[in-house]
């Protein structure tokens, strides 16, 4: 019986399954998903495995013998280029660039563009002569 209600199911599917998972998709976008993960194994065992420890002595030896050779080929391959690198300075600030340093508030101009200018003190900004 089992067999039987397989095959009327995979006729059925044959027929009308892709247009109507296609509609169950775009109308009912939660059984859908239900759907999905139903199908999907409630469990995965995943093992973990230290190939390192399972490995003979000759076997780690020739393992790092092939990692060392293809470490010197890639060193042969590599590009370099020749040259020293010299130190260099930014040159100092100049005075209209120490005071320009902090941008403006733009809270505060939005402000004055929205209600026009309020009268307000100005902060007091120390001058860099004195820090």
């Amino acid at each position: 019986m089992n067999g039987e209600f397989i095959s009327a199911l995979l006729r059925d599917f044959r027929q009308g399954g892709p247009k109507a998972i296609e509609r169950v998709r775009r109308t009912q976008p939660a059984a859908y998903l239900k759907i999905l993960a139903l199908l999907m194994p409630r469990e995965h065992k995943v093992e973990h495995s230290n190939l390192l420890k399972e490995m003979t002595d000759e076997e780690l030896e020739a393992a790092i013998e092939y990692v060392r050779k293809m470490l010197a080929v890639q060193a042969e391959n590599a590009k370099v280029i020749e040259g020293t690198a010299e130190p260099a300075a930014l040159p100092a600030p100049t005075e209209p660039e120490l005071t320009c340093r902090k941008r403006p508030n733009r809270l505060l101009e939005h402000v004055d563009t929205a209600i026009g200018p309020s009268e307000r003190k100005p902060r007091k900004v120390p001058s860099p002569a004195s820090t």
